[in-house]
């Protein structure tokens, strides 16, 4: 179960590289919030938050209490 996990995190992350570097924000002189900000104008990037988030809240949240 730990490699599904970590394949998960694994593919959130290179999906959130692909979006990045289609999005170009790779600026030498872009903040962090101006990064977040233009990573979450596409609707596909704030999916995948929010399928992130509840996946974190359901394995670490939810699983102790059930």
């Amino acid at each position: 179960m730990t490699f599904v996990s970590i394949g998960f995190f694994a593919l959130c992350a290179a999906v959130l590289m692909v979006m990045s570097r289609r999005l170009e924000l790779r600026h030498p002189d872009a903040t962090v919030t101006e990064l977040f900000d233009r990573l979450l104008d596409d609707p596909a990037v704030r999916i995948a938050v929010v399928v992130i988030w509840w996946w974190l809240g359901w394995h670490f949240l939810a699983g102790a209490t059930l």
